[in-house]
């Protein structure tokens, strides 16, 4: 599918207006690209580190991990987001690698929370969540995205290099009993692999009363052995499931998933994410924060914008936000997956945050 989005007229004053209060109306307009696009939604990785080693995302012996000093600190990161909040943005979800490996992010989570978002999530691979999901609760996190790929004990060690399907259940299990909630889980479907988990993927959030995400596998990995032939299309999945249990749509805005609602009334609720067969890049309201500060306005961006360095050389809030307002109105049409001229870029998924 051709992606074809048309440049509208934008905001391209770059006064300090924002910082006014009685401007919040105005700064929602911030945040926008040439194309009309409107960002509200961030998303944060506070470590490119994982202690799992998925077969489509690293090689088994992991990747050269960033030093301590390359990463934002907490407050580095908080500062960032108040500057965005200011310009609009309204929710965010931590991610990375796996956030849980960064030692107390509940002190992040808490300082978020006393800023004025709509909504702080996170996507974890849930192996560390049994130990960590009542005190991220408890200091302020909403709720978590959980990356599992199968049901199966040993197809979960041969996707993900470790047997970690135990953890993951518990994790999953302790998150809705604190109240995490809504727990979504992020199924990538890979053909032959574990595409013919469908219908059990779908029984478990009937069960469980979680939301189960099947998502087109996307070329970001880093050995570059992608092709078309892995993905299973979600109009598939969505057909596979419909003749089993009938489902009824809910309006879709701008997120990234289309998602149903049983039409029994059963429990739980299922996704589907078609970033490859049904690029959903013309309602994108999404930007990227890396662990290193690189503000990336696309997941497949070959551009991106390094904001920790001026923040350590001393620079503004009004300057930062410069910055992004100018970096945001950039942001091109779409990644292009399919089409003659798409390059994979050069930052893989762990080391962009998802």
């Amino acid at each position: 599918m051709r992606l074809t989005l048309t440049r509208v007229d934008t905001v391209k004053d770059t006064d300090s207006a924002y910082l006014d209060p009685a401007s919040a109306a105005d700064a929602r307009l911030r945040l926008i690209d040439d194309f009309g696009r409107i960002a509200t939604d961030l998303r944060v990785s506070v470590t490119d580190r994982c202690d799992l080693r998925c077969t489509y995302c690293m090689p088994a012996e992991g990747l050269d991990w960033l030093d301590a000093d390359q990463q934002m600190s907490f407050d580095e990161i908080t500062r960032i987001v108040r500057v965005m909040i200011d310009l609009g943005i309204r929710t965010v979800r931590l991610t990375g690698g796996e956030p849980l490996m960064r030692a107390h992010l509940e002190d992040l989570v808490s300082s978020l929370a006393m800023l004025d978002l709509d909504d702080i999530s996170m996507t974890t691979n849930g192996t560390a969540l049994q130990r960590h999901a009542a005190s991220l609760a408890a200091a302020g996190l909403n709720r978590v995205n959980v990356s599992l790929d199968s049901l199966v004990a040993s197809r979960v060690q041969e996707i993900s290099r470790r047997d970690v399907l135990d953890k993951v259940l518990a994790g999953i299990a302790e998150a809705k009993r604190v109240g995490l909630d809504p727990v979504k889980i992020n199924c990538v479907l890979l053909r032959n692999r574990n595409d013919d988990e469908v219908i059990d993927f779908v029984e478990f959030a009937r069960a469980t009363g979680c939301e189960v995400r099947f998502i087109e596998d996307m070329p970001l990995g880093a050995d570059g052995s992608w092709t078309r032939a892995i993905v299973v299309p979600g109009s598939e999945v969505l057909d596979r499931i419909s003749t089993v249990f009938p489902l009824t749509p809910r309006t879709r805005g701008a997120q990234p998933a289309s998602t149903y609602d049983f039409a029994d009334g059963s429990p739980g609720s299922v996704g589907i994410i078609s970033s490859v067969t049904e690029p959903f890049c013309a309602s994108c309201d999404r930007l990227r924060l890396t662990s290193d500060g690189f503000l990336r306005t696309c997941l497949f961006a070959h551009e991106e914008l390094d904001l920790l360095t001026p923040l350590r050389d001393g620079c503004s809030d009004n300057d930062l936000a410069e910055l992004i307002i100018a970096e945001v109105a950039r942001k091109g049409p779409g990644h292009a997956i399919g089409l003659i001229e798409f390059e994979q870029p050069v930052r893989v998924m762990s080391r962009i945050g998802g």
